[in-house]
């Protein structure tokens, strides 16, 4: 059986513990600013990784952080798992019933805010697929629906957490945001699977593409619906009879990664069954608070700043900085959800400024358009200039978030009380 060398578990183990402690002490500086923490975390990514680092000492950059060998491997394996409990956490603050409460006007607004960007983010894309960064190999069509994609999804942790920090989260105003956001999230990523199945590099086992798009699409249905009940009957025998929260935690990442295991054998991304499955066991009134606080925690203190931090030692972001692209991306990702969002919302009967506030709120993207961004990059769907470009968009976006929202928001008067509280938590990991 092979095995890693003694030089190499050292290096490993290098590797893991430098990206922890930098990661931390950046997140906290970020805090400190009052930005999100992932912001801190890509910013350590990018000292330690070819932009810095690797520019003052190139021989010793390439020792400890080798692009190929065991170690390497395995430090991917570690990402991309990273990657999938992301997305199971993201799902877990996805809430169904609160949809549905919102009605008409979320269902306007997020559909609104996912149809204006992803078109925006599609047309320009494909007309002009060289200059948003391509890669030569890369389908125009593919290319131009992940564009669109990563232009129309939200980031609903970031949003949840600018809410609630402004006071907002139990405003009318606050949760249309939050709902449309959950809507967004559920589409967009279900769109994006589609894309990562027309790639042909997902897996699938030689399934055809209109098979891996309708065993997809029953995976969702049976797991929100089926799947969602099953978990309410099982929840409250299993934290009567395990031991909690040890038994709880367990066994919904071992169902996590089973979840995600079924995706990718099905040629969708694995991150898509992770979330999913978050949605459906989120959503679920057995599931204790406590036990998705734990489970928020274990992710974001030790697996989040591995998978932020790698980022920026996969990219050299000065050699691939390009003004023009990242100022159009920009103006695309703002006016698309802008635009979109605020449409929705205004013709759901919100006023001129509320509406502005709810397109700015829904325009924060963190975390998700990076991972959206670093898959199609794996996935040679774009270069590296579209990449930064793209992890640039999603940060600004959620840097500016909230200040544009106090611009146009009065103080709302809460309008749930707090034993009603929907309960979506403060835990943001972007």
């Amino acid at each position: 059986m092979e095995s890693l060398s003694h030089t190499e578990v050292v290096k490993l183990l290098l590797q893991l513990s430098i990206l922890l402690i930098s990661g931390r002490l950046m997140a906290e500086l970020a805090r400190k600013l009052k930005q999100p923490a992932v912001v801190g975390e890509i910013l350590a990514g990018i000292l330690l990784g070819p932009t810095v680092f690797g520019m003052i000492s190139p021989l010793h950059f390439g020792h400890l952080f080798p692009s190929v060998g065991p170690s390497a491997l395995v430090f991917d394996g570690f990402v991309h798992v990273a990657v999938i409990l992301l997305l199971f956490i993201a799902g877990l603050e996805v809430e169904l019933n609160l949809v549905w409460q919102q009605g008409k006007q979320a269902v306007l607004t997020s559909l609104s805010g996912l149809i204006i960007p992803f078109a925006l983010g599609f047309v320009f894309p494909y007309y002009f697929a060289s200059f948003f960064g391509r890669e030569p190999g890369a389908d125009r069509l593919t290319f131009a629906l992940f564009v669109g994609t990563a232009m129309s999804i939200t980031a609903l942790p970031v949003i949840a957490r600018i809410l609630m920090d402004m006071n907002l989260f139990r405003t009318r105003t606050g949760m249309l945001i939050v709902a449309s956001a959950m809507i967004n999230d559920l589409l967009g990523w279900l769109i994006f699977s589609v894309i990562i199945s027309m790639i042909g590099t997902g897996g699938g086992e030689g399934l055809s593409l209109p098979m891996t798009i309708t065993l997809t699409l029953g995976f969702t249905i049976l797991m929100l619906t089926a799947g969602k009940g099953v978990i309410n009957r099982i929840l409250p025998w299993l934290n009567r009879s395990f031991a909690w929260p040890g038994g709880l935690l367990s066994l919904s990442l071992g169902f996590c990664f089973l979840a995600a295991a079924f995706t990718e054998f099905i040629g969708i991304h694995a991150i898509f069954g992770a979330f999913i499955l978050g949605v459906a066991l989120g959503d679920s009134e057995h599931m204790p608070e406590r036990a998705k606080e734990i489970v928020h925690h274990f992710v974001n203190n030790i697996f989040a700043p591995i998978f932020f931090v790698s980022i920026g030692l996969k990219v050299n972001f000065v050699a691939n900085f390009d003004l023009v692209l990242v100022l159009v991306v920009l103006v695309i990702a703002f006016a698309g959800k802008i635009i979109g969002s605020g449409l929705g919302s205004y013709l759901g009967g919100y006023s001129k400024r509320e509406s502005l506030a709810i397109g700015f709120g829904m325009n924060a993207r963190g975390a998700m358009e990076i991972i959206l961004g670093l898959i199609a990059l794996e996935n040679k769907i774009i270069d590296q200039k579209f990449f930064v470009a793209l992890v640039i968009m999603a940060l600004v976006t959620s840097m500016t978030s909230g200040p544009f929202m106090r611009m146009f928001l009065k103080p709302a008067k809460k309008i749930i009380p707090p034993d009603q509280d929907p309960t979506l938590p403060t835990r943001g990991f972007m």
